[in-house]
């Protein structure tokens, strides 16, 4: 058996093993990750989760995150499950307060900082990295979108597609996700305040989620370039409403072209799974 950590980030869910704890007196070290996060994950007969974060520790400051989704596959970033992942750095670590670490992943390095926090709950701001136009993804015809709707195709170190729309609730975004597994597909609507969104997203490996940090940069950027959210100087702070949550989203830091992400993470409970098949979890408790 080995230690599971659950946190949250706005509803967007994810179970963080710690490698070091889950190597201890293992001699097969062939776990099959992929298969650990479709069980892990699965709502019913899992934990429930939206992904599984691998953490290694490499010093007091930098770790390795590796990200997988509940099906199994694969991702470069999530700005959510970085959040997460470094409260539970910090958790772990002998010492509280503010402190900055450096993830090292996917889609490359990124820095977050955990502020404000009690012991099961912190402000983590998220150093997003740059924001990229990319090619529209395989079988964008599928999706059938009007001409006049704003399209947008950016990288956040993940693939995303921002369709600007009058209502999000009116739109089936499973259906439409569906159609373009390859991305991250969000509509994105402009207020209620000024300078706010609201969102929905369905997520590549994952399907409908409450939250996505990625997918609130992702729209955040595309609202300003739109002119949904009115630009305020160098820098532009956006909210981001999403179904779990509001996201503050800064473009342009920081520094010009890269984008911040912050929020509250919070650690839910902590479990007892076998890394053996099939992978279940038997044993939960609060610590």
């Amino acid at each position: 058996m080995t230690t599971v950590s659950k946190y949250d980030g706005w509803g967007n869910d994810f179970l963080v093993v710690d490698l070091a704890h889950a190597r201890a007196g293992q001699t097969d070290l062939t776990t099959d990750w992929s298969a650990v996060a479709r069980a892990w994950c699965h709502r019913t007969t899992g934990i429930g989760a939206d992904g599984l974060l691998l953490l290694e520790r490499i010093d007091d400051v930098n770790a390795r995150m590796r990200l997988f989704n509940s099906d199994g596959s694969t991702a470069e970033m999530s700005g959510n499950g970085a959040r997460c992942f470094a409260f539970a750095l910090l958790r772990s670590d002998a010492t509280r307060g503010e402190r900055v670490y450096r993830l090292h992943t996917d889609a490359g390095l990124r820095e977050v900082t955990v502020g404000a926090q009690t012991d099961d709950s912190a402000i983590a701001t998220v150093d997003m990295g740059e924001v990229t136009r990319i090619d529209a993804p395989a079988d964008w015809h599928k999706i059938g979108t009007h001409p006049d709707r704003p399209v947008m195709h950016v990288s956040v170190g993940n693939p995303h597609t921002v369709v600007g729309v009058d209502d999000v609730s009116m739109i089936d975004v499973l259906h439409l996700g569906r159609q373009i597994p390859q991305v991250n597909l969000e509509v994105v609507a402009p207020g209620p305040e000024t300078n706010a969104i609201t969102m929905r997203v369905h997520e590549r490996g994952a399907g409908i989620t409450q939250a996505c940090g990625t997918g609130a940069c992702a729209s955040a950027w595309a609202a300003m370039v739109w002119g949904l959210v009115p630009a305020t100087g160098e820098r532009t702070e956006v909210i981001v409403h999403m179904p779990g949550g509001d996201a503050i989203v800064t473009v342009n830091a920081p520094a010009v072209g890269r984008i911040t992400l912050s929020g509250p993470t919070r650690y839910i409970d902590t479990y007892e799974a076998s890394l053996d098949a099939p992978y279940v979890a038997t044993v939960k408790h609060n610590a």
